[in-house]
């Protein structure tokens, strides 16, 4: 005999999978993924072939992203043997402490030639002096609106970053002037949607964040809500954005709920390939 579906049992099925998805979500939060992502460029010079950069971006410590998950983190970024790391921005949410103990720990983050950053729209609301001063205590080069190159064996590559898009004046001079279209240059750009208005062709590869992989998806497919004015083409991954490559980060931590779902924190690390 068929059993009619009553309201006491709709209830009980929207209540069991609602909690289901708490569950899962908060630990896909901790699910840490490492992507690796081969990039290929001729401008690569010989000397900085199979030279790995890891990437990691929007930590958002707070109480729900306690020191030892960063710990964690930091652990998994030194067991791949970074040539270069890049931080993307976002450290943390709410409350300077956590800037602090953010950079306590990133300190212990490994890089054989050099390590760099840049602020995120989160960092310039809590103390924006604050965080480029724990990323300068803990070994970064702190580069908003700046650029450096890097030499081995007489060949170079320049990496450089600008401010937030959001909260303050991105500013490509440093990344433009004196490169030219053969030299192999990275700009680390915490939002992505910089991409899309570079208007110069001298940037091979951007490193951006923000996004969060747009943090909870329909099952990978679609994110409700992305944070860039451009929908869902700089949610995650490899992008063609119009004038340079874009690698977007879905980052490590969460914001305003600490909840994931099809959309893991990750580690990028780049290897550069001389084409």
């Amino acid at each position: 005999m068929r059993r009619n579906i009553t309201l006491k049992n709709i209830i009980i099925i929207v209540f069991a999978a609602g909690v289901l998805f708490l569950f899962y979500s908060f630990f896909e939060s901790y699910w840490l993924q490492i992507k690796k992502i081969d990039f290929a460029d001729q401008d690569i010079p010989a000397s900085f072939n199979n030279k790995k950069i890891v990437f990691i971006s929007d930590i958002h410590q707070n109480y729900f992203f306690p020191r030892s998950k960063l710990r964690h983190v930091v652990e998994q970024a030194n067991k791949m043997g970074p040539d270069i790391v890049i931080l993307g921005g976002d450290y943390a949410d709410s409350n300077r402490k956590y800037i602090i103990n953010c950079f306590q720990e990133l300190s212990k983050l490994n890089a054989k030639i050099a390590k760099f950053g840049v602020l995120g729209n989160h960092d310039y609301n809590i103390d924006p002096q604050l965080v480029r001063q724990e990323m300068a205590k803990a070994g970064f080069q702190v580069l908003d609106n700046q650029a450096q190159w890097l030499v081995i064996n007489n060949e170079k590559i320049k990496i450089s970053g600008v401010e937030d898009l959001i909260k303050a004046q991105p500013d490509l001079r440093p990344t433009i002037q004196n490169s030219r279209k053969d030299d192999f240059v990275i700009l680390i750009s915490h939002n992505p949607d910089l991409s899309e208005n570079l208007n110069t062709d001298t940037i091979d590869l951007v490193l951006s964040g923000h996004t969060h992989g747009g943090q909870i998806t329909f099952f990978g497919l679609w994110a409700p809500v992305t944070s860039s004015d451009y929908g869902q083409k700089y949610t995650s991954g490899l992008v063609d954005a119009p004038q340079a490559k874009t690698i977007v980060s879905r980052g490590v931590g969460t914001a305003l709920l600490p909840l994931r779902f099809f959309s893991r924190p990750e580690i990028i690390m780049v290897n550069l390939v001389r084409q």
